[in-house]
């Protein structure tokens, strides 16, 4: 496969397309390479110098991130800037990125890889940004307590974790959306949801959450958003047969 059919691909799934004007995110091709064809590529969070090298010494052509390169404006290649350019360019690796519409997918999404987790039922579209639905809600198949969520979620152990148990002590109805979308617990609280899953929390909601009788957990920003690029990875595997690999490369936050 070579490189323009990989991003063909790549937007075929996940329709950057639809997200314009609701992501300041580059999504897409964000660096291109000299050589066309594609035979290994890399999966991560971030794009940084280090998930660059990685995906280097992994054999790597292309290097699909969640978070890229470009915000919405122009960027002096100077600096840290110059440096991850330059080692994309010196190393012939393309770089690919997907922001929201790797959040909203409803298949590979990591939203949908969280409920996935969980085995959400009767899913729907939830978490209203910029007018496209990015999260995801639904019903646990049984109502369960709060630390059992966590056991589900393998993130009992994580130091990144930071849990606000305000509201039912069994619970059913649940919203997801990954990352960092603490204000969007206003919209779980306006759904009567029991539970309320992100990436990061913040001080302004501690005590909305309190008064609104709401569950949240704030699983981590990275930790949230390793489902995405696993999931993509999968199915790229299995449609295309090109070798895949996952670097992970978790920042603690």
């Amino acid at each position: 496969m070579d490189i323009k059919e990989l991003v063909d691909w790549f937007d075929d799934l996940l329709k950057p397309q639809e997200f314009i004007l609701a992501d300041i995110s580059m999504n897409g091709l964000q660096v291109g390479r000299k050589q066309k064809e594609i035979t290994r590529a890399a999966f991560a969070v971030d794009a940084c110098l280090e998930s660059f090298q990685r995906a280097v010494q992994v054999g790597a052509d292309i290097l699909f991130v969640h978070h890229g390169l470009f915000w919405g404006k122009p960027i002096a290649l100077t600096d840290t800037h110059y440096q991850r350019i330059s080692y994309l360019m010196e190393h012939d690796l393309a770089l690919y990125a997907s922001h929201l519409p790797l959040d909203a997918h409803p298949e590979v999404g990591n939203n949908a890889g969280l409920a996935d987790k969980l085995g959400l039922m009767q899913r729907m579209p939830f978490g209203e940004y910029h007018g496209r639905m990015i999260g995801v809600k639904g019903e646990l198949p049984i109502e369960i307590p709060l630390e059992a969520v966590l056991d589900a979620l393998e993130m009992n152990d994580e130091p990144s974790i930071s849990v606000l148990p305000f509201g039912r002590k069994k619970i059913k109805k649940v919203g997801i959306i990954s990352g960092g979308a603490a204000g969007e617990v206003l919209q779980a609280l306006d759904e009567g949801l029991d539970l309320y899953i992100t990436g990061e929390t913040a001080h302004q909601i501690y005590h909305t959450c309190l008064e609104g009788g709401i569950n949240v957990i704030a699983g981590g920003h990275y930790n949230t958003e390793t489902y995405g690029p696993k999931l993509v990875a999968d199915r790229l595997s299995a449609e295309t047969g090109i070798k895949t690999s996952f670097i992970d490369f978790p920042t603690g936050l």
